[in-house]
């Protein structure tokens, strides 16, 4: 029997590991993974509505409403109300959650060099290049219907 682990296992297991070391790293700041995910997202999606952050986020939409209730009491984001649907909200990050922000793209930093560490410079950008392409396959992939690939490769 192979002991190796598939690539799908090993993705798995690296992308969890980062994330509980990141963990380890944060936990100072106060904030649950949900909500540090949540921030990251939404620094990069500002003025997005709750629902379009849930996709991305591929969580529940009550399950982030949950989420931003708790970064809106600690004051670092804010809804806003859509210019033309008043059912729409739109979200937004505030001043105080910059600085948080900030610490927490250094703990990232600090995360992925221990990570990194022993690997090339050459080795890395080789890494980052594959993983892009299997990205970009695998989003291509997932707008075909599972029978039409199959059909195509037999």
């Amino acid at each position: 029997m192979n002991t190796t682990p598939t690539l799908g296992f090993l993705l798995h297991d690296v992308a969890r590991l980062l994330r509980k070391r990141f963990e380890q790293r944060a936990k100072c700041l106060g904030l649950t993974r949900s909500q540090w995910q949540t921030l990251a997202y939404l620094s990069n999606n500002e003025g997005i509505h709750q629902s379009g952050l849930a996709e991305i986020l591929e969580v529940e939409p009550i399950t982030l409403v949950r989420i931003l209730d708790k970064l809106a009491e600690r004051g670092l984001i804010e809804r806003r109300q859509h210019p033309t649907d008043r059912r729409i909200w739109l979200l937004y990050m505030r001043e105080e959650a910059h600085p948080l922000l900030a610490e927490m793209r250094e703990l990232g930093d600090v995360t992925r060099a221990e990570a990194l560490e022993g690997v090339s410079a050459e080795q890395r950008e080789q890494l980052y290049e594959i993983l892009s392409v299997m990205k970009t396959n695998l989003v291509q992939a997932c707008r075909t219907p599972v029978e039409e690939n199959e059909m195509n490769d037999g």
